[in-house]
């Protein structure tokens, strides 16, 4: 079976977006940690979406407003706020580009003319457009790589945005994949949209099963074939050799051997020896095409492998590149309570003061003011019960959140000077 094979790889940081340029438009002449890449070959590769220029330019060009629109917000901002382009991109929790990538099992593509190959790569750039939602103008680059074992299509494209920001009211740009791949339920829905569209184009491919790790599984069953052949095949060879020496000694120690022009006369046991050879040569050679069959078989299943094992690298580093920016979310998290809860601690202060001290006015609207941060889980019971404790909004705050009876003050004048916040519940 032929399967179907969609895979979307996350780019997070420009540096990240230079090296995949690097790879996608053969910018090197040398690539020893793939050597699959026929670099001699690579004059055969067919750009979909062509770029004139290097990612990281093409990326900037395409995001030129964006970039502009982060200039100018800059310029209001704090110094110690302050980040160029980049820095905000290699900071924010968004991917700068995602890389879609098209491909198929390696048997697909046997004797596939390049016409085909073509249909097949535009098939999968219907996809991009149609299925996922890009427009043209978001597509960094397209490409067909023939210069590897088994065709393939990297796109790499921008999920540039604009989106309603209801802080400032306006609409902004921003990069978001989010917005066309949500997750990995909507990426498996669209892995069986590929599919079905594939289909439909006339190509005969296998949806896959979800989540399986086949490829895997079938390497090991010809890892343990293998062995047993490997086996098979040294037992029959360790027989030849014998037999092999065993005709040799014969040989020599054969009396002197009578012939004709027609016959030639051996002793039965050198006779026998030589059928022995015989049997024994023929065995290895019906095992040798066995042997190479598989040897291929585990070569095009290897290859198909190591497809899912840089999947598999790309999502480890997902992951790693994901907990680190979950960690310094955490930290910037942290700051931020610290910032908050002593903004709420000050506010606290601010509306017992005018409870205390204030002219009847300020009182009610403080006391309002009060309920509003209660209901929206700013302050807590025991937060009211410190602020109005000995004030005159005591009685209407103390029954707004259910303190009871037995907390309240009845001789108020003590605490008509005291600025702080009374007893404890």
């Amino acid at each position: 079976m032929n399967y179907a094979i969609f895979r979307s790889e996350p780019i997070y940081t420009i540096s990240d977006l230079s090296q995949i340029g690097a790879h996608n438009r053969r910018e090197k002449t040398k690539y020893n940690s793939n050597p699959d890449i026929r670099v001699e070959e690579s004059y055969r590769n067919i750009d979909l979406v062509p770029l004139d220029c290097k990612y990281v330019k093409g990326f900037r060009q395409l995001t030129k407003e964006y970039e502009k629109q982060h200039n100018e917000r800059m310029k209001t901002e704090r110094e110690d706020r302050k980040r160029t382009y980049t820095q905000m991109l290699n900071k924010s929790k968004n991917v700068v580009a995602d890389e879609l990538l098209f491909t198929a099992t390696h048997k697909f593509f046997d004797n596939m003319e390049l016409a085909d190959i073509y249909e097949w790569a535009n098939t999968c750039m219907d996809f991009v457009y149609e299925d996922l939602g890009y427009k043209k103008e978001q597509v960094l680059h397209a490409t067909i790589h023939l210069d590897e074992e088994t065709p393939h299509v990297h796109c790499v494209v921008v999920p540039l945005i604009k989106k309603f920001d209801k802080r400032t009211n306006t609409e902004r740009y921003t990069i978001s994949k989010k917005q066309y791949i949500r997750d990995k339920i909507h990426l498996s829905e669209l892995q069986d949209k590929y599919h079905a569209r594939l289909v439909s184009r006339g190509f005969d491919l296998e949806r896959g099963i979800k989540g399986s790790d086949n490829k895997h599984i079938q390497i090991k069953e010809y890892k343990k074939i293998t062995r047993k052949i490997n086996h098979d095949l040294n037992v029959r060879n360790d027989r030849l050799d014998k037999a092999m020496s065993n005709l040799e000694y014969k040989m020599k120690t054969n009396k002197t051997i009578p012939f004709d022009k027609k016959h030639v006369i051996v002793e039965k046991d050198t006779f026998d020896s030589m059928n022995n050879v015989i049997n024994e040569s023929k065995k290895v050679m019906e095992l040798q095409p066995k042997l190479e069959k598989v040897f291929k078989e585990v070569d095009k299943q290897s290859k198909d492998y190591n497809l899912l094992k840089y999947d598999n690298k790309n999502m480890q580093n997902e992951i790693d590149s994901l907990k680190e920016k979950n960690y310094e979310l955490q930290k910037e998290n942290n700051k931020l309570k610290s910032y908050v809860e002593a903004i709420l601690r000050a506010i606290k202060q601010f509306f017992r003061k005018i409870l205390l001290h204030g002219n009847e006015e300020s009182k009610e609207l403080t006391k309002g003011e009060i309920i509003d941060y209660y209901d929206k889980k700013d302050f807590n019971t025991q937060d009211v019960f410190h602020i109005s404790k000995g004030t005159s909004k005591e009685d209407e705050l103390f029954d707004y959140v259910n303190i009871p009876n037995k907390y309240k003050t009845y001789d108020r004048s003590q605490y008509k000077s005291r600025d702080d916040y009374g007893m404890r519940l």
